[in-house]
């Protein structure tokens, strides 16, 4: 259920978004989903690819400084109030949502978020307590290939 993604810290300059995106599609690795955030002189790139563990090791070959976080994949409702509901779960369960970013894909007629808590066993908890199953990477990742 808990889904690696790597993480980035690259410098905010033309180009530099783009250098790890072109050693992932040289060594044949798809980016399933990404997310930047940036201040004034530097961003952090969030990655989720399926070949997470070789991904790492092109990055850091080419000397990039890659950390490995566990993130949630969420299955939402694609309507209004959708993730109002789901935040709504999470604020319940007194769960502090790090940051969050949307997949690009959807899995039949949901959306899918990824979440990065302060806290995921507990979110997990707080999830299937409420009826709701993370997304599994095997799922997500043979979903997306499909289409």
């Amino acid at each position: 259920m808990k889904i690696p993604q790597l993480s980035l810290f690259i410098e905010n300059k033309p180009g530099h978004v783009m250098a790890p995106c072109k050693l992932l599609a040289d060594a044949g690795i798809n980016i399933v989903t990404l997310s930047i955030g940036d201040s004034r002189e530097f961003g952090i790139l969030r990655l989720i690819v399926r070949e997470w563990q070789r991904a790492k090791e092109v990055l850091e070959a080419a000397g990039l400084v890659v950390a490995v976080t566990e993130v949630l994949a969420v299955e939402v409702h694609d309507r209004p109030g959708g993730l109002t509901e789901l935040l709504g779960l999470f604020d319940q369960a007194g769960l502090n949502v790090e940051y969050m970013y949307a997949f690009t894909a959807r899995l039949g007629n949901r959306a899918v978020l990824v979440f990065r808590f302060d806290d995921l066993d507990s979110a997990i908890t707080a999830l299937t307590r409420a009826g709701i199953n993370p997304v599994s990477p095997i799922n997500l990742y043979d979903h997306l290939e499909e289409e």
